[in-house]
């Protein structure tokens, strides 16, 4: 079996809700995945607007780089996803990112002990691009900051 038969064999559905959704600072990596065909995009959400694709095994490794889930940044999890347009019909198993267990709490907590049921562009130009970060820093010691910091 070639490689890329190989990564493309198996798919998983990933509900994307921040800025990897179009529109939004990293969607460039979707994007690259879907024009490599190790990815496709699939349709909108409703309740926490996402956007739903299917990552094959090489995508969702450049996933899993890319949120630092081996470094304990964010954790790859089990959802429950309905389309708009089908709504009243059965939902479908996916998997999205969310902060890391260690830190998830507190920065809810942080947040006012609310969630949001969709990114928008004005929490977008609150993001910080990898590249425009320190070079010297973390993003969980940067993440410890503002968990500390009052406001």
């Amino acid at each position: 079996m070639s490689t890329n038969q190989e990564s493309n064999s198996k798919q998983t559905l990933i509900v994307s809700y921040g800025t990897l959704k179009r529109g939004f600072s990293n969607h460039y990596l979707m994007q690259e995945l879907i024009n490599k065909n190790v990815a496709v995009f699939l349709g909108s959400g409703n309740r926490v607007k996402g956007e739903l694709y299917s990552v094959s095994t090489q995508g969702l490794a450049r996933l899993d780089e890319f949120e630092g889930t081996k470094f304990g940044h964010y954790d790859r999890l089990p959802v429950q996803v309905q389309s708009e347009e089908d709504e009243g019909e059965g939902l479908v198993e996916a998997e999205a990112y969310f902060a890391n267990k260690s830190f998830a709490e507190r920065l809810w907590e942080k947040k006012g002990k609310v969630g949001w049921n969709e990114y928008r562009e004005t929490d977008g130009k609150q993001y910080v691009m990898p590249g425009d970060r320190a070079k010297d820093s973390c993003i969980l010691d940067d993440i410890e900051l503002f968990l500390s910091s009052i406001q």
